[in-house]
This record gives C-alpha cells, structure tokens and sequence, in this order.
C-alpha cells in the first residue's frame, strides 16, 4: 500500500506502537491481543486493527500478535531499519540536546556534522559532531548526500537555511524553529514546535470543554 493511502492520523500513532511494543519485547512478553495492546496504550482495539490492517495485518485468529515479530514489523515500517544521515543546523541549546541524545543512533539516524555561524563554537566537537561554519552547508550535503536536515537556527533564519539545505538534495527536515516553512515538493517537514505544544497543555489545564 502506498504510503499516500495512509492517513496522517495512523502515521502519527505509528512511532507509539513501536514504543509500547519495545518496552513489552525487553520485559520479556511473547505475545500480546489488540485489546490488551489498547489497554497499555490507552486507544480502542478495534483502532488498532484498523491501523494494523492499513499495512496487511499481523495477527493470528484466537492468537494476538507476536511482540517480537509485530515491533520488527513496526520498525519495518517507520524505516528505522535503514541509516539515514543527518546534519543539525544551528548548535544552540536545543541543537545540542539533539546532538547529545543517544538513542538516535539506535534508530538509524546519524547527525554527522553540526553548522552555526558563531565562531566561538565553529570548529569545535560536540558529542563527536564537528561544528563546521554555516556558509559550508550547501557543499556539505550535497557532497555527502545528506537526508536529513535538523533545523534549530532562531526563527528569523531559518526559511533560509532551509532552502539551502533543500537545494543541496535534502529530503526531510525535523523543525525546531519556531515558524512554518515554505517546502518544496519531494520534501518532508516535522515540526516541533513546543511553545504550541505548552500552550495547548496550558488551555487544557485552565478551561473546561
């Protein structure tokens, strides 16, 4: 099925199976039901079949699913089974929490170098990312065929960092720029915008609805 068939809805509680089924593979659980599945994640079973079903399904009648072979599936599917190389733009606060996060690598994404215009940090390592200056970015992509684009420049910046990295060949960006940006076509965009984020657990903890 292609990937245009999936609702963005199915795909966004994709990467939330895969966490509940991880955590259930290293407690050491072998099988699991649609509707114990629902009661740990908090969703109804029969969404879950209809999310499993979006891919051909994995159950067995009378059985359930098997955690380890349904997580691989998972994994399959999200493409955490591929390398992906990444580089982080702008290596501010929030660039080098990313950097410093371990359990990327794990999934198959690996920044491999870090831009910033701040000669203070330009040619210096963080985590084993070189910082190199931003005006190398282009070249850098395109030379290593990069695919994917961290974005954590302020958000003055980065429409323009943006469309350098995208005419250099990237075709994902993971924005933690506060700002929507303008993407090409071919070109995939996740934004994480987390004042929106707190804002909106502010409205739910302030008003009744």
């Amino acid at each position: 099925m292609q990937k245009k068939e999936i609702s963005e809805a199915v795909i966004k509680r994709l990467p939330k199976y895969y966490r509940y089924l991880t955590e259930m593979d290293k407690a050491g659980i072998q099988k699991v039901s649609s509707k114990e599945l629902s009661e740990k994640m908090g969703l109804n079973a029969s969404q879950i079949r209809q999310d499993f079903n979006c891919f051909g399904g994995f159950g067995q009648q009378g059985y359930g699913y098997n955690v380890k072979t349904l997580r691989h599936q998972m994994a399959n599917i999200l493409g955490l089974m591929n390398s992906y190389k990444a580089v982080l733009i702008g290596a501010g606060n929030i660039g080098q929490a990313v950097i410093n996060y371990a359990g990327f690598r794990n999934e198959g994404f690996n920044i491999i170098a870090a831009f910033d215009k701040n000669d203070k940090i330009i040619g210096s390592s963080i985590n084993g990312v070189k910082v190199y200056d931003i005006a190398q970015l282009h070249d850098f992509i395109s030379k290593n065929k990069v695919d994917i684009a961290v974005i954590a420049t302020p958000k003055e910046r980065a429409q323009q960092v943006a469309d350098i990295a995208m005419d250099a060949g990237i075709r994902g960006i993971w924005n933690f720029a506060t700002v929507d940006l303008k993407i090409k076509d071919g070109v995939y965009v996740e934004n994480v915008h987390l004042s929106d984020s707190l804002n909106v657990l502010l409205f739910k903890t302030s008003n009744e609805y």
